[in-house]
This record gives structure tokens, C-alpha cells and sequence, in this order.
């Protein structure tokens, strides 16, 4: 980078060592972000659930952390928790309670009770009913691209970084004491400290 900055100002437009440095490292960032562009759209592709309009905010991502939002649905999942509630045929009551909130959960629960089964898709009661609903809808909410975008944003510029000494440990942590009672803006915290 110096000798470019120095010898070929004609080809730089005069930028020092400084912004050339800071351009190539926004290049390879724009590089690995096509590159994993192109990963992404291929695996959506495979299991053939690419639409225009995800093909269009595929394209339009101008971050990798937005990339992968838009993904997450079609990343290639381990059993999870929320897969062996819907095995179970819990998904209507998610969606159920979920559109209608002034629904009574365990009443609701109760009629998807399933006894006659001893695998992992067996529901004794409304309350393991309901652990189910919950999963499904947490997964779905995790998967919703624009409500992670949108909570990411609005804890970057409104959460703050807490820490308190636990009762009782004041001593084994003393090289820690700065941050016995300590509070600060997420957006302020340098990345050594978090």
C-alpha cells in the first residue's frame, strides 16, 4: 500500500496508504459477501424454494448478517425441538394461539393431547402441548428475517451492557472490580471489552 500511495498517485487520484487500505478491505468484504451470495442462492435453489421476491432481497443485501437473516428458513436444520412439535401435529395450535390471543392456551392445548403414542411426538398433557406451540413459534420468530433485522437494530441503538459483581465472589474477582457495578450503551462498547 505505501508504494502504491507513493508511486502511482496518477492511479490512485492521490489517496494515501490509509484509504487505499480501508478501500481493499471494503472490497474484500464486497467479495466474500457475493461469494457467500452465491452459496446462498445455490443451496435456496436446490431445494427449489427460490421466489422473486427472495431472489430480489437476496440481491439486494448489503450485509452479511442480512444475508443470512433472509437464509436462516432454508439453512439446512438438525432436529430441532420445533421439527418434533410440528412431527407431533402441533403447528395448528401455534398458529391458532398466535392469531388469536384472547384464545385460553390450555383449553386450546388440550384438544391436541396425543396418549396413544411412545416415541417423541407423544403429548401427556396440555401443558407439554403448549412447550411445543412455544418452540414452533420461537423458531418462526428466529426465522423472520426483517424482525431479526429490525431487533438487531433496535438493540444496537437503544440496549445497554450490565454487569454486577455476583454476591459473595467481590474478592476472588478483584482484578475485576471496574466492572463490579458497571453500565454502558452496546453501540459504545469497543470490541476488546465486549
Amino acid at each position: 500500500m505505501p508504494f502504491i500511495a507513493r508511486y502511482r498517485k496518477e492511479a490512485t487520484g492521490e489517496l494515501d496508504d490509509i484509504q487505499l487500505r480501508i478501500l481493499d478491505e471494503h472490497l474484500h468484504y464486497l467479495w466474500e459477501l457475493d461469494h457467500r451470495r452465491a452459496v446462498i442462492v445455490s443451496s435456496i435453489e436446490e431445494q427449489n424454494e427460490t421466489t422473486d421476491g427472495l431472489r430480489i432481497n437476496l440481491d439486494l443485501a448489503d450485509s452479511k448478517a442480512q444475508l443470512e437473516d433472509l437464509y436462516l428458513p432454508y439453512k439446512p436444520k438438525r432436529q430441532t425441538k420445533a421439527q418434533i412439535a410440528r412431527e407431533a401435529g402441533l403447528e395448528a395450535l401455534a398458529k391458532s394461539l398466535f392469531a388469536n390471543p384472547s384464545l385460553n392456551p390450555r383449553t386450546e392445548a388440550i384438544n391436541y393431547l396425543r396418549l396413544d403414542v411412545d416415541d417423541d411426538t407423544k403429548i401427556p398433557d396440555a401443558g407439554a402441548a403448549l412447550k411445543g406451540a412455544k418452540q414452533i413459534l420461537v423458531e418462526l420468530f428466529a426465522e423472520n428475517a426483517e424482525l431479526v433485522g429490525s431487533l438487531r437494530e433496535l438493540i444496537w441503538e437503544n440496549a445497554n451492557l450490565v454487569s454486577k459483581a455476583a454476591e459473595g465472589k467481590e474478592n476472588d474477582g478483584a482484578k475485576f472490580k471496574d466492572y463490579f457495578d458497571y453500565s454502558e450503551p452496546v453501540i459504545k462498547v469497543p470490541p476488546h471489552r465486549a
